[in-house]
């Protein structure tokens, strides 16, 4: 397989709190209105995406090379042949820190799924994600809230799950519980960061190290 695709820019919902320079910002949540909506945490980690044959690349694609990208090489190459001709998984590699620290379980739970897209370039629905994971037998983000789109239910939501979570909650990410086209993309999908995030930048690459993994039993 040759067609490698990039992913795409998520825009800020308006009511994001924390933009940097580079950021988009949807000009109104009004597209979402009357929408069946899946909101998942928005983990910091690095976007990646993985092919049938094992091929990943972050947004960029641009060859991996870095060593916590290394890691994802190999860990994919257990399941990536499980991926349907033509389909590719996207998701977040949490093997490195980034500026939230994670603890997890095993290892399993260094890459989480945020979207599948199939050999048409459609971005499946989010029943079909969650199902293709457990098919293959790998993690997706976890999910906040699954409604008709509503900002104030699901700012609630959100409060309510940052204060049951160990770890600091970047913020969250709204989505079209259906398909859609990747054309479609900023349409279908927005994102929120809270207030006093404070963004990862290139320096964080020079002095990296893997998030913890904690064994409950001990």
């Amino acid at each position: 397989m040759n067609n490698r695709v990039k992913y795409p820019r998520t825009f800020h919902l308006p009511y994001s709190l924390t933009i940097t320079d580079d950021d988009k910002r949807l000009p109104s949540d009004d597209i979402f209105n009357g929408m069946t909506v899946v909101v998942t945490e928005k983990r910091d980690g690095e976007n990646t995406t993985v092919y049938p044959d094992g091929f990943i690349h972050a947004r960029s694609l641009d060859r991996c090379k870095h060593p916590w990208q290394t890691w994802m090489k190999k860990y994919v190459q257990s399941w990536c042949r499980d991926i349907p001709d033509g389909w590719r998984i996207c998701g977040e590699n949490l093997y490195p820190c980034h500026s939230i620290s994670y603890k997890f379980n095993d290892e399993s739970e260094f890459f989480q799924v945020f979207g599948v897209y199939d050999d048409n370039n459609i971005c499946l629905d989010w029943n079909t994600v969650c199902d293709t994971c457990e098919i293959i037998g790998i993690s997706h983000v976890p999910v906040i809230y699954i409604g008709k789109y509503e900002k104030e239910t699901i700012l609630g939501e959100f409060k309510k799950y940052q204060e049951n979570q160990e770890n600091e909650v970047e913020g969250f990410v709204v989505r079209n519980a259906s398909s859609f086209s990747y054309d479609e993309f900023s349409k279908n999908v927005g994102k929120y960061v809270r207030a006093n995030h404070v963004q990862t930048d290139e320096h964080w690459t020079k002095n990296w190290k893997p998030n913890e993994i904690v064994n409950k039993e001990k």
